[in-house]
């Protein structure tokens, strides 16, 4: 691998504070503590109009291109929604619709989501899982999944979730690195 690697962290929550940006926040805590990392977090509730009132990738502005161009460009990407209605928010599907249709194309992706009970834990498998296969990322075999019971307010409280994201980031961190080294013409052994 050469450099950092280049982790961008998607947060679809609809406001802030967010037990959803608390997770990804971990999460990039985690990968950093295990290789250098060149971190990003975008919670897309602060795009703002300039991201929710356009249709189409041509009418965006600067920083919300900028936001779509980092994660076509990252080795890494963490993509955590809250639950709503047992699916991703309005917001994180309308950032994915935007992304070039082969912009995660074989990009390792770190599923993440939390909601109101462990009821909502599927929306890994059955939501956010398809989501990604239909853009041809390559999704690590672990997700985390965390419900209210998990937090007091945004801090996060169960222990067994830090095992979890471990394990997580065991999956996805040799994937990462190798497509990562490809990309920049390293030979890998």
């Amino acid at each position: 691998m050469t450099g950092p690697l280049r982790v961008v962290a998607v947060v679809g929550s609809v406001r802030s504070p967010s037990r959803t940006t608390a997770l990804a926040e971990l999460m990039l805590q985690t990968l950093a503590a295990r290789t250098e990392v060149e971190a990003r977090l975008i919670e897309l509730h602060t795009l703002g109009p300039a991201f929710t009132g356009v249709a189409e990738r041509e009418g965006l502005d600067a920083g919300v291109e900028d936001a779509l161009r980092a994660v076509e460009t990252a080795d890494l990407v963490i993509a955590a929604t809250p639950v709503f209605r047992g699916s991703y928010t309005g917001l994180f599907k309308h950032f994915f619709d935007l992304v070039d249709q082969y912009g995660l194309a074989a990009k390792p992706v770190l599923l993440a989501a939390t909601g109101g009970s462990d009821r909502h834990a599927l929306v890994i498998e059955h939501a956010m899982r398809p989501l990604f296969a239909f853009l041809q990322a390559w999704t690590a075999p672990a997700g985390v999944y965390l419900g209210s019971g998990d937090f007091d307010g945004t801090t996060i409280l169960n222990p067994e979730v830090y095992e979890r994201i471990e394990m997580a980031v065991d999956d996805v961190l040799p994937v990462a690195r190798a497509l990562s080294a490809v990309r920049a013409g390293v030979p890998v052994p």
